[in-house]
């Protein structure tokens, strides 16, 4: 170990961390304006790389199916619920229909684009529209009718949701792994150490995003309609804010973020069906060290754990995964000791 080679390893471990921050808010923002602690956040992450890499193929992405499907499913769930509590079939229907709209136009124009080939950038956004749309879906399935459980309840949901997708993606995109190609190819040197456009932009598309999530929660009036959920949820009801609005925009976002860091992390490691589990797990790792609460916190302690996976694989490759894990055991001894309450339904 040298200064070149520790300089390496910091800035691999940094150019993680940067995408595990970004998991690690999106699991801190669903967790506090819906208090649902997030498990399939990583899956989003495989869905957005996976369909970048199967647009590269030419041929019409697997999500775009499970898309039209689960669009179904939360449309039959709409018109049933609006029926049963209005007992007025147009506005049952039109429910339906406001449900299946925005995800058939993406779809549609998915199928319309796959065999076309267009450049990577045009490929990248589909994914990301795609994976988007998934987010109020899978919240409107999974998680609105139950929405004033207990956290516990919430969290055995999300389990089940993460087997779901991952059985899914199996079935989707098979059990071959797919890297996707960079999207800037130029390498600068900087002193010992080699920076590669493809970390330029994830630094960049990281910064970018944590300063349009905090104008959108600071000067927007939906992003402070968010952040009174998250403070008084019962209050917020109170001023007629909508818990199942705020919950599937939330989603939305958590969506959207997932498909970001997939299209950052593809390139630099192979991803498989599976690999999202691990790779959420780190933005959890960093979500928990901050307490579920804090978005600074969960984007310092993100940058740790990158960081942290990156020198642990240099000492001990075999174990880089246990260590990072490892983490989490003080910092929940930590705060165990100094919690003075226990306050589960707060």
């Amino acid at each position: 170990m040298d200064f070149s080679i520790a300089s390496i390893l910091a800035l691999d471990g940094l150019t993680n961390g940067a995408v595990y921050a970004l998991l690690g808010l999106a699991i801190v923002l669903v967790f506090t304006v819906t208090r649902i602690i997030f498990i399939p956040q990583g899956e989003f992450v495989a869905y957005g790389a996976l369909t970048l890499a199967i647009f590269q193929t030419g041929k019409v992405p697997g999500t775009v199916w499970l898309l039209l499907l689960l669009a179904g499913v939360a449309a039959l769930m709409e018109l049933s619920g609006r029926w049963q509590h209005q007992r007025n079939a147009l506005v049952a229907f039109k429910a339906a229909g406001r449900t299946l709209a925005l995800p058939v136009v993406v779809s549609l124009i998915a199928i319309w684009a796959a065999p076309q080939q267009f450049p990577l950038w045009v490929q990248a956004v589909l994914s990301v529209a795609i994976v988007t749309v998934y987010g109020p879906l899978v919240y409107r399935v999974a998680y609105q009718s139950l929405e004033s459980s207990t956290p516990l309840v919430l969290l055995i949901v999300s389990v089940g949701v993460h087997f779901a997708m991952t059985g899914l993606g199996l079935l989707f995109f098979g059990a071959e792994g797919f890297r996707n190609p960079s999207f800037w190819d130029t390498r600068f040197s900087v002193g010992p150490v080699m920076l590669s456009g493809q970390a330029i932009i994830t630094f960049a598309a990281v910064v970018a995003l944590i300063v349009m999530l905090w104008l959108y929660f600071e000067r927007s009036l939906r992003g402070k309609a968010l952040r009174a959920i998250a403070v008084n949820r019962t209050g917020a009801r109170l001023m007629g804010i909508s818990s199942q609005a705020s919950g599937q925009l939330t989603m939305t976002m958590a969506a959207f973020i997932g498909a970001l860091s997939g299209l950052l992390i593809g390139p630099t490691t192979t991803v498989f069906y599976d690999s999202g589990f691990l790779i959420g797990l780190k933005g959890f790792v960093a979500a928990v060290a901050a307490g579920l609460s804090s978005y600074p916190g969960a984007l310092a302690a993100a940058l740790g754990v990158g960081v942290i996976e990156a020198f642990g694989s240099f000492w001990a490759s075999a174990f880089k995964e246990v260590i990072v894990f490892t983490l989490i055991l003080p910092v929940l001894l930590f705060r165990s000791l100094r919690s003075k309450h226990s306050d589960e339904d707060h």
